[in-house]
């Protein structure tokens, strides 16, 4: 049976938010630390790209944690698909010419619109849209993105 109303958002995201409702937050709600899972050797190549761009980041702001892993390795597999199907639109155009003369759109295109609402969700569920980003308010000294190698060689933080 499905659930009534929206989906519930997560407190941290409520917290960063500044709690806009003013409701009581989930003092019990799972808080699994925020550390990135290992990358599954499963995905391709333009998605394990992908996986290496955001997940040093994200566990530093807090929004990617270890049981996180099945919703992000999605995410890096749908924008891996949603590439390739740009990449070959971008290549052979986006409608042919079928053999009796009629004009038609290549599948591509819409294979590409279906990943693209895969990744949008996805990006929202964790914050990564400009939209879902402007609602959070985040602690920018803990949040300040700090080199490693700066840090080993004592370089400003």
């Amino acid at each position: 049976m499905a659930q009534r109303g929206r989906k519930p958002k997560p407190t941290a995201i409520k917290e960063l938010e500044g709690n806009p409702g003013k409701r009581q937050l989930n003092e019990y709600e799972p808080r699994p630390a925020a550390k990135a899972p290992t990358c599954p050797k499963w995905l391709d190549d333009d998605a394990k790209k992908e996986w290496r761009r955001l997940a040093k980041q994200m566990e530093h702001i807090g929004i990617l944690t270890e049981v996180d892993m099945a919703a992000f390795a999605a995410y890096c597999q749908a924008y891996s698909r949603w590439k390739a199907a740009e990449e070959f639109i971008s290549k052979h155009g986006s409608i042919v010419k079928t053999p009796s003369g009629y004009w038609q759109q290549v599948p591509q295109v819409s294979i590409a619109q279906q990943y693209m609402k895969q990744m949008t969700k996805l990006c929202e569920q964790f914050g990564l849209t400009p939209a879902s980003r402007s609602r959070i308010v985040a602690d920018t000294k803990r949040n300040e993105y700090i080199d490693e190698m700066d840090a080993i060689l004592g370089g400003s933080v």
